[in-house]
């Protein structure tokens, strides 16, 4: 599909001259009109609700907005707990799915009556010691191990740190009906980043016959099932963007063959998407500062992996629009490379560019989810400023840029001895 940014040249160095590249941009109304989508699409299914991600962009003016459509949060730290009821998202609108989780984490969770998503069989008793008792309501994460492939970004299941195999997730219910829970949960996390949408499809079919199979050897009825969050997005322009629709409907036809004649019916579905809903509604914008010709061409911009972590990392790619220069011919292939003292800081190999002049502004898409989230202070590096698209066409910062006030804030520098 073909990548658009939603500001001409001209508006972003207007932009550019209040808050100083690189920064991030979303755009709320597409924000807002992908979410919409997403419930139109699921609202076949009882119950429904998609609890996004707060990992995948923590920030609050973003929850703000997707709370204000309906969505919950799928938290996994204290820091996000906490941005969630800065936003008034509490109770059952948050899901705690966290693993190796620290008491005082299990205690602000129950603190705010979030639905507590455990990791675990032993964190039955871990979750119980740090609070006091069992929450009437509680989920397991299931592992399906080799029963189900993985993928590139999240890895095979059954390499993977998180989840209950089979065996433990029928002890595991068991244990915590024995000890007073009354409504249970069932989540998977298999994939990320998924586009085919049959593997969704299949991962509902997994959890509907796992449901099945724990009323039948239990007599534990499941009350809500959360597919994870796994929709990907077309990170290259090749790539066709999933269909909620097609999913919703292949999983809603699993559900009346399977649920609906077990008696099971209603159970809600639910999802925690988080790249799928504000990852392509996000842009990094940096400028090109440095060319450099050795063994290879580099273009060295003003952003750095503390910015945008993902191709560093995992070799991950994203489009990159030169502005103004968008019809230009491709004809120069070159690195696009960040200042950092690795050699992985790298936002583009070989990628095959019009001509960039230094001063170009260049902006790197799909940035709205992982990509502020995942910056960090290696070299010193500052993070950016994230700024916020209005539907009205106004631009609002949603978070200041850093500086070295605040990355020097937790030294004591005053205090420093003398060393001879």
């Amino acid at each position: 599909m073909m990548k658009t940014f939603p500001l001409s040249l001209a508006q972003t160095e207007a932009l550019a001259q209040r808050f100083p590249t690189p920064f991030h941009l979303y755009d709320e109304a597409a924000i807002r009109q992908n979410a919409r989508a997403l419930n139109a699409a699921f609202a076949v299914f009882p119950g429904f609700r998609e609890y996004f991600a707060v990992k995948a962009a923590p920030n609050p003016f973003l929850l703000k907005i997707l709370a204000a459509e309906g969505f919950g949060a799928d938290c996994s730290s204290l820091a996000e707990l906490r941005l969630c009821e800065a936003v008034g998202l509490t109770g059952d609108r948050i899901m705690f799915t966290s693993n190796e989780t620290p008491d005082s984490e299990f205690r602000e969770a129950r603190r705010l009556g979030a639905i507590i998503n455990l990791d675990d069989v032993t964190h039955i008793d871990a979750l119980v010691a740090a609070t006091g008792s069992l929450p009437e309501t509680i989920c397991f994460r299931y592992n399906p191990g080799a029963a189900k492939a993985g993928n590139t970004i999240i890895g095979h299941p059954e390499e993977a740190k998180y989840g209950l195999t089979r065996d433990q997730l029928f002890d595991a219910y068991a244990k915590a009906r024995d000890l007073g829970a009354k409504t249970f949960g069932l989540h998977t996390m298999v994939v990320s980043n998924e586009l085919d949408e049959q593997y969704h499809i299949e991962t509902s079919r997994m959890l509907f016959e796992l449901v099945i199979e724990i009323h039948q050897r239990l007599g534990i009825r499941i009350s809500f099932i959360n597919t994870g969050g796994g929709i990907g997005i077309p990170y290259r322009p090749e790539q066709k963007a999933v269909d909620y629709t097609l999913i919703a409907r292949g999983a809603r036809q699993l559900y009346d063959q399977i649920i609906v004649p077990a008696g099971l019916d209603p159970l809600a579905y639910n999802m925690e998407c988080g790249r799928a809903i504000t990852g392509p509604y996000g842009w990094l914008v940096t400028r090109a500062l440095r060319f450099k010709n050795t063994f290879r061409s580099y273009i060295g911009v003003d952003a750095s992996m503390a910015n945008l972590m993902r191709p560093g990392m995992y070799g991950a790619y994203h489009h990159i629009t030169v502005l103004g220069k968008e019809n230009a011919p491709a004809t120069h292939t070159v690195d696009v490379v960040g200042s950092l003292c690795e050699n992985s800081d790298k936002f583009a190999i070989h990628r095959e560019l019009p001509e960039i002049a230094m001063g170009d502004l260049l902006v790197i898409h799909d940035t709205g989810a992982h990509g502020h989230a995942m910056g960090y202070n290696y070299n010193g590096k500052t993070r950016s400023a994230e700024l916020l698209l209005r539907p009205d066409g106004s631009v609002v910062q949603i978070r200041r840029a850093e500086t070295l006030n605040d990355l020097f804030a937790t030294l004591d520098l005053g205090a420093l001895p003398a060393f001879e």
